[in-house]
């Protein structure tokens, strides 16, 4: 029924120019369905003062407004982050984060308790969410976070303190420059 219902949706991409590379939002006029971060930009060539320019693949008149408010707020991620606090986030529109399922219940707690410029470890987020022995677990449900950076998976970090794999190990320089960013933008 919930795929159902995703696959009912009138969906459309904005795709916009980071210094991550390029960032795809989808998303219908119920919420953001997905964000993927393509890395098409070589590490070397990224750079924290990069602009951030939109590309609209779809008509701009056709555009939801909840789409639009992740755009948005992707924007000001990456030129003002200590202004993101404030800003509104979009609904969110994808199966993951409908109902009561672990998933979704380890993925609201991060976005609601774990701020801009903070980490917590896989541990701790387990015992937030209220299971404490699922410590691997919330791996696998950072791994099915529909939309990293709205939800902020790359805050969660190994006990160590290491930073532990984003994007199934295939992104761990962007979580790098993520948490970097977020630093800097805190101390700014």
């Amino acid at each position: 029924m919930k795929k159902q219902r995703e696959s009912q949706c009138t969906q459309k991409t904005i795709s916009l120019l980071s210094p991550l590379g390029t960032i795809q939002v989808r998303g219908c006029e119920n919420g953001v369905h997905t964000i993927q971060i393509l890395m098409d930009v070589a590490p070397a060539e990224r750079s924290g003062a990069a602009p951030l320019s939109r590309v609209v693949n779809d008509s701009p008149a056709e555009t939801s407004p909840e789409l639009q408010r992740g755009v948005e707020w992707l924007q000001a991620y990456f030129s003002e982050p200590q202004t993101t606090g404030s800003l509104p986030l979009p609904a969110f529109h994808h199966p993951a984060l409908q109902g009561d399922t672990f998933t979704s219940r380890v993925l609201q707690v991060l976005l609601r308790d774990v701020k801009f410029g903070e980490t917590v470890s896989y541990k701790c987020l387990a015992e937030m969410a209220g299971t404490p022995r699922a410590a691997q677990a919330v791996g696998g449900a950072m791994r099915r976070n529909p939309v990293p950076l709205l939800i902020p998976c790359h805050r969660v970090i190994s006990s160590s303190g290491q930073s532990g794999p984003y994007m199934s190990g295939k992104g761990d320089h962007l979580k790098q420059w993520l948490l970097t960013h977020e630093r800097q933008g805190r101390e700014g």
